[in-house]
């Protein structure tokens, strides 16, 4: 099992509106795999609508899993949601969350580049 050290990350974006907020809770043993548990704030003052997420955990450099996972999630302006991200291998050495969050903001399809450490206890 995991705990998080350091583990808040700003969403990167191309235009000046404020970026969603990125933060692991933790990870959590499951029978066939380990879940991560990520938070997700809306730092708008207007509702947004995850549609998707694209992941990969890296562990020393090598990917340890990637996959992608269809959401669809509201998160009211100013608020926050979990988000279970599926881990499809244990592993006992710090781990790199990187990805693309798919989201819509104002009608308008947008992209947010991800990225979180995670370390093991």
């Amino acid at each position: 099992m995991y705990r998080l050290l350091l583990c808040l990350a700003l969403l990167g974006a191309c235009h000046a509106a404020k970026d969603p907020e990125l933060r692991v809770l933790g990870l959590h043993d499951a029978p066939a795999r380990e879940v991560v548990f990520v938070q997700v704030t809306n730092p708008e003052s207007k509702p947004m609508r995850l549609t998707r997420l694209e992941y990969k955990f890296a562990a020393a450099g090598a990917t340890v899993s990637r996959g992608e996972l269809p959401l669809e999630r509201d998160v009211p302006a100013g608020a926050a949601i979990v988000v279970e991200v599926p881990l499809d291998m244990e592993s006992h050495k710090a781990l790199t969350l990187t990805g693309k969050l798919v989201a819509e903001l104002d009608q308008m399809v947008r992209e947010f580049q991800i990225s979180a450490q995670i370390q093991p206890h």
